[in-house]
């Protein structure tokens, strides 16, 4: 079970919900906002960005606090300037309407797929591991790209134990199975569902974004296979032992399952996320701010009947072999909640259009005569998905190309598909810039590997995939 000081988060938000004042108060609007609200989040970004080089140690043991500082640098003074209520409502419509959802569905996900074992035989040589790669892409389009990437984290990690150099293998599995797999349907991330209540045909990004995203998948596991040859050659060079693959037995699979029911449970949490969004029942409650409709609540606890379930019935055996533990989970939940609080002002402003202290950015996707110019709203989508939350990025640029589906799917086709593979694909940029990448990064460090530090990672995502995104600008945009 999670330890009980991962639900202090919820005994607050019991607290803040416990006050009827919260229901009648108003914050401000984005309009309202200057630029210098948003020094908390970025204060968050420094630290995940800085601390781990810089104080290594301090960072492992007070991550957490650190996060909670900085939320707190927002929370006080926005309760000085607009009242404790603004503030607090703020916050709990915060937890209530985003985080929770967000990190139950994470929480599913994680425990699901962390029960699942995949013993392999499998020699990790430069072609096995492409391949892991390219089924995680098809993979991430029908269960997410974090369940997509949750299932084949471990077994590519447990096949690559006797490399040396494995650093690179998890870079590329971040650009490819945790951001860029999932452009293909609305199941596959966040944004592209958003795109799909307001309006957006549920195979139109299939349709638009297919040759997009194989040129980016091809281009990637082509660079891919390059280096990790390069790799592979120059570890078969060195002296000492070279490390061996397990050989299966005559008759055996080169593939085995432990923790199998896992297999059963986890189509059920893309399926309830796809009926939160399908289903409208017009039952819907205002809890602090939020309106919550009677498919979340059901989604929200068909979530959590999946969690227990698959902590039920999964062998202790699978998690002992996963080397299951709820450190990356809790290390994900903490860091995001930091970021969910002070990422709400960056919204806010954002949302306020030509109105908001960032109205240049908004100015710079629009010609004179107001038409939208594809590569740019290509390029500010995922510049800011980068480093923000990608849906409510994703909604800011679909709203500031007009908000309408049926345009947007018609004469403007073109800016709904430079929206919505830059939402998807830049989110690969930075490890904040998608859930998955984080969690990918955790447990490959848990399991003894390397990994490049924040602006380390940086580096690999400039020089790899920014070329591959003008590219894409250049045929497509």
């Amino acid at each position: 079970m999670l330890p009980l000081h991962a639900f202090r988060p919820f005994a607050l938000l019991t607290l803040l919900l416990a006050c009827p004042a919260l229901a009648r108060a108003a914050g401000p609007d984005g309009s309202q906002l200057r630029p210098l609200w948003g020094v908390p989040f970025v204060g968050v970004l420094a630290s995940i960005a800085l601390l781990p080089m810089a104080a290594p140690r301090f960072w492992h043991q007070h991550f957490g606090k650190v996060t909670a500082g900085w939320s707190m640098l927002f929370l006080l003074p926005f309760a000085a300037v607009f009242g404790v209520q603004a503030a607090l409502l703020g916050l709990a419509h915060a937890l209530v309407a985003e985080y929770i959802p967000f990190i139950l569905l994470l929480l599913a996900l994680f425990t699901v797929a962390g029960g699942i074992h995949v013993r392999s035989s499998l020699r990790a040589t430069p072609l096995v591991n492409a391949g892991f790669l390219a089924v995680g892409a098809l993979l991430a389009s029908v269960m997410g790209t974090t369940g997509a990437s949750m299932v084949l984290i471990r077994p590519l990690l447990k096949a690559n134990e006797g490399r040396r150099a494995v650093a690179h293998v998890v870079i590329f599995f971040i650009f490819i199975v945790s951001n860029a797999g999932g452009a293909l349907t609305p199941l596959g991330d966040p944004p592209l569902f958003l795109g799909f209540l307001a309006g957006v045909d549920f195979f139109w990004t299939l349709k638009h974004l297919w040759p997009h995203t194989l040129l980016l998948i091809g281009a990637l596991l082509a660079l891919f296979f390059a280096i990790d040859t390069w790799h592979a050659r120059r570890e078969s060079h060195r002296p000492g032992p070279q490390p061996q693959a397990a050989v299966a037995a005559p008759g055996q699979p080169l593939l085995q399952f432990e923790g199998k029911v896992n297999l059963a449970l986890l189509p059920f949490i893309p399926a309830l996320v796809l009926m939160s969004g399908a289903w409208h029942s017009g039952v819907e409650w205002q809890v602090a701010g939020a309106h919550i409709s009677l498919p979340d609540v059901l989604r929200d606890a068909g979530l959590v009947a999946v969690t227990a379930l698959s902590l039920w019935l999964t062998p202790a055996a699978a998690h002992r072999s996963n080397q299951f533990t709820w450190e990356p989970m809790l290390e994900v939940a903490k860091l995001f909640a930091g970021i969910f609080i002070t990422i709400a002002p960056v919204i806010a402003m954002l949302q306020a259009g030509m109105q908001g202290p960032f109205a240049g950015i908004l100015h710079a996707v629009t010609r004179p005569d107001g038409a939208p110019i594809p590569a740019m709203y290509f390029w500010a989508s995922g510049a800011l998905s980068s480093v923000l939350d990608n849906a409510p990025t994703y909604l800011v640029f679909f709203n500031t190309a007009g908000g309408s589906a049926p345009a947007l799917m018609g004469p403007l086709a073109s800016t709904l598909a430079a929206i919505s593979a830059g939402a998807v694909f830049m989110g690969a940029n930075t490890y904040i810039g998608n859930a998955p990448n984080l969690m990918v990064k955790s447990i490959a460090e848990e399991r003894g590997v390397r990994m490049p530090s924040f602006f380390g990672y940086i580096l690999w995502s400039v020089g790899l995939l920014t070329p591959l995104f003008v590219a894409l600008t250049l045929l497509f945009f």
